[in-house]
């Protein structure tokens, strides 16, 4: 029991990890809080499900997934949010306007009840691991997320691109006097986040379910995850998102009615001890 609650918690802390990354750096750059990230995410699952079902493909489901969300994501940040940059208060309500947007609009065209992405073949059954039966799927989704951590490490660390958003994240105003083409570095990252989003949304989709209501409840998580890790810090989603993965699934499988209490607990004392997150390095 508490090995399978401890893997539960790396699971959906490896998924809050695949959602939080691509948002913390966008904020980092933009300083904008996409309020849509979490319709992204239901989208994603949407799509997923709509191309699997049409194809019988699961893969192409999560491709298309990524690649929908990501070019939905590159028209939000080319067309509406270039237009209000440096403006918060707009950018808030254009991000919170087309989150309710898209939300009715998936209600519309796919109905209000739950739906599951089936597991592909591949991934079905389980494998013993000190007398516990792990979901493959489960080692799946935190393989998954490794491999995305360690690429956007390699990006970041390691690339000319990487060096222009960690020099962006910490310190905007100087990289922007550098004759970089920031307004490019914005759309790459933001059209990034979108696709991570879509790509999240289908592979949740098939481990929790797609249903209205998962975009502002996986919203809050990565939010909840940024905020205790601090914004535009790599690490720092790392760690939130591992924080909050433990906290959701212990605290559901053994205090279930304080649930809520500790999740939301971690982010009111962070922020009073530390207001930027625990690895917060935004400069004001």
């Amino acid at each position: 029991m508490l090995l399978m609650t401890f893997i539960n918690g790396l699971t959906i802390a490896a998924l809050l990890f695949i959602m939080a990354v691509g948002l913390n750096l966008s904020f980092g750059l933009l300083r904008i809080v996409n309020l849509t990230h979490g319709s992204f995410y239901l989208l994603g699952g949407y799509i997923g499900l709509y191309v699997y079902k049409a194809t019988e493909s699961w893969i192409f489901g999560i491709v298309a997934a990524g690649i929908v969300v990501a070019i939905i994501a590159f028209i939000e940040e080319f067309t509406l949010l270039r237009r209000v940059r440096g403006k918060p208060t707009l950018e808030t309500l254009i991000t919170l306007s087309l989150a309710i947007i898209i939300s009715d609009l998936l209600i519309v065209i796919w109905g209000g009840n739950p739906k599951t992405i089936k597991i592909p073949e591949l991934l079905k059954g389980y494998v013993t691991l000190f007398d516990a039966n792990v979901p493959i799927y489960n080692i799946f989704i935190f393989c998954f997320a490794c491999f995305i951590c360690l690429t956007l490490w390699l990006i970041l660390q390691k690339t000319k691109i990487g060096m222009i958003i960690r020099a962006g994240v910490d310190n905007f105003e100087i990289t922007s006097t550098l004759g970089i083409n920031i307004q490019l570095v914005f759309t790459l990252v933001f059209t990034a986040a979108g696709f991570l989003a879509g790509i999240g949304g289908a592979i949740g989709g098939t481990y929790l379910m797609v249903a209205p209501g998962e975009d502002w409840r996986i919203l809050t998580y990565t939010l909840l995850v940024i905020i205790i890790g601090g914004m535009g810090s790599f690490g720092g989603t790392i760690v939130g998102s591992i924080i909050i993965g433990m906290i959701f699934s212990f605290g559901n499988v053994y205090v279930p009615q304080f649930s809520l209490f500790l999740m939301f607990a971690p982010v009111a004392i962070t922020l009073v001890i530390r207001p930027k997150g625990l690895f917060g390095r935004i400069t004001s």
